[in-house]
Formats: structure tokens, sequence, C-alpha cells
């Protein structure tokens, strides 16, 4: 196996093949209300990540119905995850989050997964969180949005936080038995090689359980799509992708899982999104030049733990 792939830890972790399901709210997030800026990160569209969801006006009990129903008919499947996808959803008014959170609690749902930003959880957020998994007896995931370990380049995209307080979200929401799913962008212009091996050291050295790698889309109407069209900005070729993503893999370490390789975006709305090419075929690519060139995630993962630590038996070098 070239990497640890979302399907197969489902499968293993519920014994069957587990959708996972959107649920779209009104949220927002304070690096577009004002609280830190009105702009927002530089790529993100005014419909979030909810291009691909139901609409926000249905109760989260009807977005699950929904598409559980249609998922049910079409793949036999019964167990699901209810994904908060939308912006940052504990940004929400707190009774709003837990009654969601609650209702989301339904037969055939074994796990929720919550999207949002890393200095948007408080200590409420996890302490009702760890009393809803006891309670209703599914599993949290946090999925943090951190893009990129170089604080230059989180500033460059306006995310409006740092590397520390991604470290600290992780370490508190650790510290009341949830999960947590790191999303990263592997091939932003403004970063190097030695930037996606230092995002794939730390990310194993904190012990994230899942990441979701993003490849860099630019929509139209975004301070991105603006640089795009002036020319001050050129995304990275396919093959420096494939490259990229592979090394990111390698320094991995082997027990994180990966939910996915690639983004996508509103074709409507796309100036650019994985080269004009299909999702998939860029994940075969990827596959296919790890097998090829005998890679795997992991392989490079020999960093931690004292590397250089000498043993009791060993001589000193002088």
């Amino acid at each position: 196996m070239s990497y640890y792939k979302f399907s197969d830890f489902l499968k293993n972790k519920y014994g069957q093949k587990v959708y996972k399901l959107p649920v779209n709210l009104n949220a927002t997030c304070p690096n577009r209300d004002g609280k830190k800026d009105r702009g927002g990160c530089i790529f993100c569209g005014e419909e979030g990540a909810d291009f691909e969801c139901l609409p926000s006006t249905l109760s989260v009990k009807e977005q699950l119905e929904k598409n559980s129903a249609y998922i049910s008919k079409n793949y036999s499947s019964n167990k699901f995850i209810a994904y908060f996808q939308n912006y940052s959803n504990t940004y929400l008014p707190f009774n709003d989050f837990q009654r969601y959170v609650l209702e989301a609690c339904m037969e055939g749902i074994v796990a929720v997964y919550i999207s949002t930003r890393p200095d948007c959880v408080g200590d409420e957020h996890l302490e009702f969180l760890e009393e809803v998994k006891s309670k209703k007896d599914v599993d949290i995931v946090l999925e943090l949005g951190l893009q990129t370990v170089n604080y230059k380049a989180l500033e460059f995209l306006n995310r409006g936080h740092t590397l520390a307080e991604f470290i600290d979200a992780v370490i508190r929401t650790k510290r009341h038995g949830l999960g947590t799913c790191a999303h990263y962008i592997v091939d932003l212009p403004v970063d190097t090689v030695k930037d996606v091996i230092e995002g794939a050291k730390i990310l194993s050295a904190l012990g994230i359980e899942q990441v979701k790698c993003h490849s860099l889309y630019i929509l139209k109407d975004t301070r991105l799509g603006e640089m795009y069209e002036r020319g001050e900005i050129k995304p990275v070729s396919l093959e420096e992708y494939l490259e990229r993503i592979i090394t990111f893999l390698e320094y991995l370490s082997p027990d994180i899982v990966i939910q996915r390789l690639l983004g996508r975006a509103p074709e409507e709305r796309t100036l650019f999104c994985n080269w004009n090419t299909s999702w998939w075929k860029i994940r075969d690519m990827i596959e296919e030049k790890m097998k090829a060139e005998g890679r795997h995630q992991g392989s490079k993962f020999d960093y931690l733990g004292g590397k250089f630590t000498f043993l009791a038996n060993d001589k000193p070098a002088y």
C-alpha cells in the first residue's frame, strides 16, 4: 500500500464501507465577519466549501436523511459520517452548535466530523464534544484548517492565525480524546519543497490522526483570483505537484490516514483547478508514480524519538 487510504481506515474501523455526508450550516468565520478581517482567506469564495452541499435552509436531520437515502439506495451502505463542512462551524453561537451536533447523532451515524479554524476551538466545545462522544457512542473528529506551516505563507493567504494556534488546538483536542484532521495545501507557489517536508514533520510530531490534502484552486472574485489574472501568481506544474505530494507522504507518519490527495472547486467560478485534469486521473498518476519509483508513505519517517540519542552501550564519537 503506497499510503494509508481513508476508505481502508473506515472499513477496518467500522467493518464496512462508510460514506461522509456533508452538512451545510449558515456559518461564517472571524476572518470574514470583521472580528479579524472582512476579506477571508485569499482563496475563499463566497460559498465557502458548500458548492457540493444541500442548502443550509434544510435542517441537519433533513440534510442527513436526504443524503443517506441516496447513498443507501445506490451504494447499499447504512453507516455514515456527518460532516459539518462549510466555514468555521465552532464559530456558530454555542447553543446552536450544541443543537446541530446532537441532531446529527441519529441512527446510522458512526462519527461526526467538524470543519473549523484552529483559533475557533474553545474548551467549552471540546468538553461538550467529549461528552457527546461518550453518551452518543459516536466518534468525533475536528478538521482544522492549517494549509501550511510557513508563517510567511500563512500571512500571504490572510489566514488570520499562525502555527501556534493550530498546535494549541491540536493539543487541547487530543487531551479530550477527540480525533484531529489537518487540511493542508502542498502546492502553494510561495512554499518550497522544504516547507512541505516540514509540514509533514510537524503533523507527525503532533500525532495528527488524519490529513486532508488540497491542491490549490483559484476562484473568480477572490483576491487570489485577481492576483492570478494580473499574472502576479503562477501555480506550480502538475509534475511539481506530483513530486510535492509524494515527498509529503514520504515524510509523514505511516499511521496518519490520508482523507484525500486533491481538492475540487465549483466549475462555473473556477479560474484554475487541477491543471484541467480530472481529480481521479491525478490520483492515479500519484499512485502509479509511487509504485513505479518504490516510494510510500512513511519511508522517510525517521526523525522523531531522539533519533541520535546514545544508547547505554554506545561509544562516544571522540
